[in-house]
């Protein structure tokens, strides 16, 4: 019964050790950057407190790298909640996260700005202010840079706008403007009365609806967002120029599964396109409770965004392979069941809720020719004595190899691998023991 808890091959959403919506993904040299808010396990509404991130350098593998910030970063935003989209960006050795709260002093979202030396933080607020001060509708910050240099933001709920920022990222170089267009009638046909959650009272809907997302590409401008009021689809629409006016091109992505909204964007990866977005799949996931999933497309040959159909699979080939000969974190995965990580800054992380039963996937992980003698893992406080078994691609009777945990205060542990392992191939993790929390466990590594 344990066995056959675990998928054949599935992909989507990509995290399932915490609910994830508004994927903002950013690719900095050879690593994609996955910036998220946080739904909280028991959400009503919008719960969310903090934001958090991951990282990959294959597309299906996804390393959680902390929670580097929450509404307490922020002494204006109220505390505890409303921790809403963001987006960040890399500029001159500095990262820049820019964020969605409630502007105390306003009683309205207003967008904010962390900063930090690396995109695992630590972030300092350092306007202790809104960088744009609450009011109706500004939600969903999204920053881009031009060609020349230029940076500007964007954000908007049933409306949009947008400012140029100042070369120091913190400063807006220009008033606020809004987008005119979305709206149009003539193109988007009459309003319609929808109910909006996040007002709590139905309004007027028309085309554009909120999570815009920003991107240039072949010198044209594009336009990504929610779209059609709620339950909301995903569209777009195209510029020659960042001031519009903008041509809407038509609809991208249907209506999330079991999630009314939909929010994210895409990136090119080793000559790749992906689209990011949520929904509410995951166990006891609904829409105060979405996840992001990712699908692969290609522009056609015209510059245009296809209609992206929502898949299980997501990424089915993979953008690099895993080295099991050095250290793999452990909340380094593709796949799990029953596992959480923690909720820490910083760099050093675990995955914790272990209980009997529970498992993970790698994926892609290359054995090369050799092969592997011995596995290690280090893992931490330990609760009760248990073990990892160690599996090729597939779980099943029979593990390569079993690190046992014997004692409470033992950290690192290590078994001999039974079985010529070589070429490419996927890794489960399946934990045993009794009823009750085991451990955390830290990291994993093979030996040659």
């Amino acid at each position: 019964m344990l066995l056959s808890a675990a998928p054949s091959f599935a992909q989507n959403p990509v995290i399932q050790t915490s609910f994830t919506p508004d994927p903002a993904p950013y690719v900095h040299n050879d690593t994609v950057y996955l910036f998220v808010d946080h739904d909280e396990d028991d959400a009503q509404y919008f719960s969310m407190k903090d934001w958090q991130l991951y990282s990959s350098t294959d597309m299906v593998n996804w390393t959680y790298r902390g929670t580097p910030m929450s509404t307490a970063t922020f002494r204006w935003a109220k505390q505890g909640d409303n921790a809403w989209a963001s987006q960040a960006i890399e500029r001159n050795g500095k990262w820049y996260w820019y964020i969605c709260a409630e502007d105390t002093t306003a009683h309205l979202h207003g967008i904010g700005v962390g900063v930090a030396d690396r995109p695992e933080g630590p972030y300092t607020d350092p306007l202790n202010r809104p960088l744009v001060p609450g009011n109706w509708g500004y939600i969903d910050p999204s920053v881009f840079v031009d060609d020349d240099g230029q940076a500007y933001l964007f954000w908007g709920n049933n409306g949009l706008w947008y400012a140029r920022l100042n070369d120091d990222m913190i400063s807006l170089g220009s008033e606020v403007m809004e987008v005119k267009g979305l709206n149009d009638e003539k193109a988007f046909g009459p309003k319609k009365l929808k109910m909006d959650y996040k007002l709590g009272k139905k309004v007027m809907k028309t085309n554009f609806e909120e999570g815009p997302w920003v991107f240039k590409r072949n010198g044209l401008y594009y336009l990504v967002y929610a779209a059609g009021g709620v339950p909301e689809h995903m569209a777009y629409s195209t510029s020659k120029s960042i001031n519009g006016p903008w041509k809407y091109e038509g609809k991208i992505m249907g209506e999330s599964p079991k999630s009314f909204t939909i929010h994210g964007g895409s990136i090119e990866f080793k000559g790749r396109n992906f689209m990011f977005y949520h929904n509410g799949l995951l166990p006891n996931g609904q829409g105060f409770r979405r996840s992001t999933a990712v699908e692969e497309f290609e522009f056609t040959k015209d510059g245009k965004i296809p209609f992206i159909p929502f898949t299980n699979d997501g990424v089915k080939h993979p953008a690099g392979t895993l080295n099991p000969y050095v250290r793999i974190e452990a909340e380094t995965m593709a796949d799990s069941y029953g596992l959480k990580t923690d909720r820490m800054a910083g760099n050093d992380h675990v995955i914790t809720s272990v209980h009997n039963g529970d498992w993970l996937r790698v994926r892609n992980v290359d054995f090369g020719k050799g092969k592997p003698s011995k596995v290690k893992a280090i893992v931490r406080n330990v609760k009760q004595c248990g073990s990892i078994e160690f599996f090729i691609d597939h779980l099943s009777k029979n593990p390569i190899a079993s690190v046992r945990v014997t004692d409470v205060h033992q950290s690192e542990c290590e078994a001999v691998v039974n079985k010529d392992i070589s070429g490419v191939h996927d890794v489960y993790m399946l934990f045993r023991g009794d009823d009750g929390e085991l451990f955390d466990m830290d990291c994993w590594q093979m030996k040659e």
